[in-house]
């Protein structure tokens, strides 16, 4: 299997990024992809980016949603071209 094509920057704690994970993960099992999480607390430049956005999604190297994850939206994305 490749690389994860998602990839979750989170915060420990954070109720939205548990919301976003449980999305992902679904998602993921339905279509065989993979993601990867990154705390923003492990990476000071990420603090700072993404402060007051987490949770962050990126698909394929773009950012792709903040604060929530629209299932429906990531699973177009994700689908084959």
């Amino acid at each position: 299997m490749g690389d994860p094509r998602i990839t979750l920057y989170s915060r420990p704690g954070c109720h939205l990024c548990d919301d976003a994970r449980a999305v992902i993960e679904r998602v993921c099992a339905d279509l065989g992809e993979r993601y990867v999480e990154v705390s923003i607390d492990d990476v000071p430049a990420l603090g700072e980016r993404f402060a007051e956005e987490i949770p962050v999604t990126f698909v394929d190297g773009r950012q792709h949603d903040f604060w929530r994850v629209d299932e429906h939206r990531l699973r177009a994305t994700l689908a084959p071209r």
